[in-house]
């Protein structure tokens, strides 16, 4: 129970590496606020961590918008009383070279994959700063450490994360808050099987993304999940600033 009594408020928690590492954080002690913007997928986590023992809070959110962003917030302080965790995960994966990106396509991803995360930070910092003590995670992507073909705008987020990562860590260092990012490799998730629906022979497709992976296979969530629980616990009070990558050698 190594985040017993801590709040953590986890974003993109309906499914994937953010649902894997909401369940893990309650599993050890966390009370978990899950937010995204599937109600439905939302409900599902919360009755599995409810039939845990453990104690989760479901906000409906569009992570890019500064009220909603608000209201996570408003909800939380007003369940719980303080943010002791913050884990920045939603994001989307947008494919093309950058040419084919059309420019809807480029402000959405911005929107969603680094502005959520200044929105977050800009709201939960102030308070942790007030509790002296907190911790941030935020979600990059190995791809940000070693580009791959046909990701020239999700490579782009994922390396502002990275930037934005390590200068926040740099501003809190004194105020006892830490903040790191992950940079997962390619996982096993549900948007990892949407994205492969898409191609003409979605099995053959698998069989490639496989074959690039140096270990020969595919991350799971909870693998990833495990890596998040190690940086926000007290198992990890002197990283701070560090781009953490759990890729199966991806990015080597």
């Amino acid at each position: 129970m190594i985040l017993q009594n801590k709040t953590a408020i986890v974003t993109g928690a309906a499914a994937g590496i953010g649902a894997a590492s909401a369940a893990l954080f309650a599993t050890e002690g966390a009370r978990v606020v899950a937010v995204d913007i599937d109600r439905e997928l939302l409900d599902q986590i919360s009755d599995q961590i409810g039939r845990a023992g453990g104690e989760c809070l479901t906000v409906v959110a569009d992570v890019s918008q500064r009220n909603d962003v608000e209201s996570v917030l408003h909800s939380t302080m007003q369940k719980f009383g303080r943010v002791d965790i913050l884990f920045n995960n939603a994001g989307i994966v947008t494919t093309g070279a950058v040419e084919a990106i059309r420019e809807e396509q480029w402000d959405r991803a911005m929107a969603i994959n680094v502005k959520s995360m200044y929105l977050f930070c800009h709201a939960v910092i102030p308070l942790m700063k007030t509790q002296g003590e907190g911790v941030i995670l935020n979600t990059a992507s190995a791809t940000a450490l070693r580009a791959v073909t046909d990701r020239a705008c999700y490579t782009a987020t994922k390396a502002a994360v990275i930037g934005l990562t390590k200068s926040m860590a740099l501003d809190c260092v004194r105020d006892n808050i830490r903040v790191n990012c992950l940079c997962p490799g390619t996982v096993d998730t549900p948007s990892l099987t949407q994205r492969l629906a898409a191609f003409p022979d979605p099995a053959e497709a698998r069989k490639t993304f496989v074959a690039r992976q140096p270990m020969g296979r595919f991350g799971t969530a909870d693998e990833i999940a495990q890596a998040a629980l190690y940086l926000v616990s007290p198992a990890a009070k002197f990283v701070t600033g560090v781009a953490f990558a759990i890729d199966g050698g991806l990015s080597i």
